[in-house]
């Protein structure tokens, strides 16, 4: 398995099959955070961005290199069922623990896809195109490309761990180093919005807040918990991060409103209606009359 990046040359393979790795390894492929999520997270980012220049540059640059991990992933996943047994007799024919191993195979793997990877996360719950978000607003768009860098490189690393393949462990630790370069930029990406005066927090921005509402609920903690431990915390005092209020504590929060009392329901959806019976009674039976 290659993968070029301007010169860069990798390569690693495994020492043989592994079909329940191969299924472990699918989480990062086809999950909720897997790599075919920000691949096309980043690529319809760009693709939607309107502002010409670096930061469309940046989402397509990055959304094809992650198309680069997912081509690495499912080839490496091809190559853990490359003579993965097909059967349980097969698998314990020369050592009973690889008849162990072979009951956290995914069958899918080789009945679906012929000993290839799938479109799908470890359970085998199909990916999603629902797991991307493209806003169309590029400071809550990177913010979320920092969390789905975490998450990825949250669980390569748990990963790491489940394997003692060297081969395997080698393109780990290269997905690891790319995410941490990753999860920095779009940090970076997020303060040069900032510096070119595109965004600010909160997002939307360009939102104009009632003054009356921001000077008594946009910098308010609300604690609903016994004790006032929560007040010890940054988010309860000082300035806040966007730089255009001050937090402050409320330990015990008033009702801004009477206790909601709904009307009656229609009689014709046949909801319960208490203190109503006799009247949806007859109601309902004047409608068949």
């Amino acid at each position: 398995m290659f993968t070029h990046m301007k010169g860069l040359q990798f390569e690693a393979k495994p020492d043989g099959p592994d079909a329940a790795f191969a299924r472990r390894l699918q989480e990062v492929l086809g999950g909720k955070w897997g790599e075919m999520t920000v691949a096309n997270q980043y690529l319809f980012q760009g693709w939607n961005c309107r502002l010409p220049g670096k930061y469309k540059d940046l989402l397509l640059d990055v959304g094809t290199e992650e198309m680069g991990h997912v081509e690495m992933i499912a080839t490496m996943i091809t190559r853990l069922l490359e003579n993965a047994p097909l059967s349980l007799d097969e698998a314990a024919e020369e050592n009973p623990m690889v008849g162990a191993i072979y009951g956290g195979a995914n069958p899918a793997h080789l009945i679906h896809a012929g000993g290839g990877a799938l479109a799908v996360d470890s359970a085998g719950v199909p990916w999603n195109g629902n797991f991307i978000t493209a806003s169309g607003n590029l400071m809550a768009d990177f913010q979320l490309n920092v969390t789905a860098e975490a998450q990825g490189r949250l669980q390569v690393a748990r990963l790491f761990h489940m394997t003692d393949d060297p081969g395997v462990k080698q393109m780990l630790r290269f997905l690891l180093a790319r995410d941490t370069m990753h999860q920095n930029m779009w940090m970076a990406a997020v303060e040069q919005l900032k510096e070119d005066g595109l965004e600010e927090m909160p997002v939307p921005d360009a939102f104009p807040d009632s003054p009356g509402f921001t000077a008594e609920f946009s910098y308010t903690y609300l604690d609903f918990s016994p004790g006032r431990d929560a007040a010890e915390g940054r988010w309860a005092s000082g300035p806040a991060p966007d730089g255009k209020g001050e937090f402050r504590y409320e330990h015990s929060p008033r009702p801004h409103a009477p206790e909601p009392v709904l009307a009656p329901g229609d009689p014709r959806l046949y909801g319960t209606n208490p203190g109503m019976a006799g009247a949806v009674t007859t109601t309902v039976a004047s409608t068949f009359t």
